[in-house]
């Protein structure tokens, strides 16, 4: 499953992008800073994924740094012979060697899980891409250790949903005190404050923040 195109795109992004320019100044300075930015260029820097790859992706970097959540997803793909795996794929491989690759045995836990629900259609790719946001993020959060940080990165990652933001998600919040000058690191409440004025394209604000995030991490030796 690749990610939903908008037969509009161009218009829709032009369209986004003047009301983001006009609502929120710190935005104004990011855009016209990369005024061919492509939204979704900071996940070219990803593994492809379907959904159940988005979610594994979620899931290994809850908790963690952008940077760590790099060298684990370069293990699991290593593990995997230089891929993601797909859900049967998962089940097959020893939960031990997962472990070796980084993830917390409570993280192994909730992917098998996953795998499972994908593997006997309690969870359907085609299904959830039909679903409003609310609704994905209530299945999904059915699961133990997903919760709604993981299934928002979801939708972002996976369904391309136009007005999703993740306030509890840390590259987001430095990225925040970064390009906003704050002296501390902004709170979920904080970041949803400074997204409100971003509506209905808190995916897109997002998108502006997470790319200066991993492009920081790439420009800097010392996280790689």
């Amino acid at each position: 499953m690749s990610s939903p195109q908008r037969p509009d795109h161009a218009e829709w992004l032009q369209r986004a992008r003047g009301h983001l320019r006009t609502a929120d100044p710190v935005l104004a300075r990011l855009i016209d800073e990369v005024p061919g930015f492509d939204p979704r260029a900071w996940l070219a820097q990803l593994p492809p994924m379907d959904l159940f790859g988005a979610l594994l992706f979620q899931v290994a970097g809850q908790q963690l740094s952008v940077a760590a959540t790099r060298r684990t997803l370069a293990r699991i793909e290593d593990l995997f012979g230089g891929s993601l795996p797909a859900a049967d794929q998962l089940l097959r491989v020893d939960p031990a060697d997962l472990r070796q690759a980084g993830l917390s045995w409570r993280k192994i836990g909730t992917l098998r899980d996953l795998a499972e629900r994908f593997g006997d259609g309690r969870l359907n790719a085609e299904a959830i891409e039909r679903l409003p946001d609310e609704e994905i993020i209530a299945l999904l959060t059915e699961v133990p250790g997903i919760g709604p940080w993981t299934a928002q990165g979801v939708l972002i990652i996976a369904l391309d949903r136009e007005d999703v933001v993740l306030p509890g998600d840390l590259a987001l919040r430095k990225a925040i005190r970064a390009a906003y000058r704050l002296d501390h690191l902004p709170s979920p409440d904080e970041v949803l404050a400074i997204a409100e004025r971003w509506r209905p394209y808190r995916s897109l604000g997002s998108s502006y923040l997470f790319a200066a995030a991993y492009n920081e991490v790439r420009s800097d030796p010392a996280a790689v």
